[in-house]
């Protein structure tokens, strides 16, 4: 059935006005729109490892969501997928639909962090990819390695062919620029698999960075791969990002994901 079909499907005659086709188009049009978008940004991912999706979440959901997370100490906060509230955020179609295109199987989210700078927790990060799964437990497996700790979660780096079927959401809570540490990211670095740190550097020399701003309430999508940084602020505002990790792949028997909703 198509669009319009499955609209205006149950109406009589009588029932189709002017004003209810003009509704059932103007919705056709929202529904194609969309897919329009996803596609877009399916084809940014695929091709640069991240694209910039405006005004995921609205004003008062971003202000919600600073008033449950809180003040932190020091740079954020993890294990965040045990709260409903963001477990139930992250098991959205508001986020699965934004994941589902650039992803083989369906999205199981399994990592949420928050990332909160200001005037009095600023830091920078350098260059580097995101390689590592938390977990469980440390349950020796072959080609998951090595094994590290991180705030007393054990961490893991799986195959490289495991990392590319995971992509990553950063909900922007605040607005994000240069002043106030903005990620930079390499464009297409995400394509030439674990990279030492030689390499890192010969790249950052070869290839001009992408400074992601955002407004309040956009979403970065971006493969774990991409290399990324970002700078101290030198702002007095605010740069409170929730990161929520989504995997589309099984396990190992062995091992279990230290928090997935």
């Amino acid at each position: 059935m198509t669009a319009a079909g499955r609209i205006t499907a149950g109406l009589t005659e009588a029932d189709i006005t002017a004003d209810s086709m003009a509704a059932a188009l103007a919705d056709i049009i929202d529904v194609i729109t969309k897919n329009e978008r996803s596609s877009v940004y399916s084809c940014e991912i695929e091709r640069d490892g991240f694209a910039i999706v405006p005004q995921v979440l609205g004003g008062e959901q971003c202000r919600e969501l600073i008033s449950l997370l809180g003040p932190v100490n020091g740079a954020g906060r993890r294990g965040l997928l045990a709260l409903p509230k963001i477990a139930a955020l992250a098991q959205s179609d508001q986020l699965l639909d934004l994941v589902r295109p650039s992803l083989p199987a369906e999205p199981l989210p399994v990592r949420a962090i928050y990332f909160a700078k200001s005037p009095d927790t600023n830091w920078l990060v350098t260059w580097h990819q995101d390689m590592t799964l938390a977990l469980q437990e440390r349950t020796d497996v072959r080609g998951f390695g090595p094994w590290s700790i991180k705030d007393g979660v054990p961490h893991v780096q799986p195959p490289v062919e495991l990392l590319e079927k995971i992509l990553t959401i950063r909900i922007h809570l605040d607005d994000a620029d240069e002043m106030n540490g903005a990620l930079r990211v390499l464009p297409g670095s995400h394509r030439l698999g674990r990279l030492s740190s030689e390499k890192i550097q010969e790249l950052r020399s070869q290839q001009q960075d992408f400074l992601c701003t955002a407004s309040a309430g956009d979403a970065l999508l971006m493969r774990p791969l991409l290399l990324h940084a970002s700078g101290r602020s030198t702002s007095q505002r605010h740069r409170r990002v929730l990161h929520i990790e989504y995997a589309a792949f099984a396990l190992p028997p062995k091992l279990r994901w230290h928090e997935a909703a």
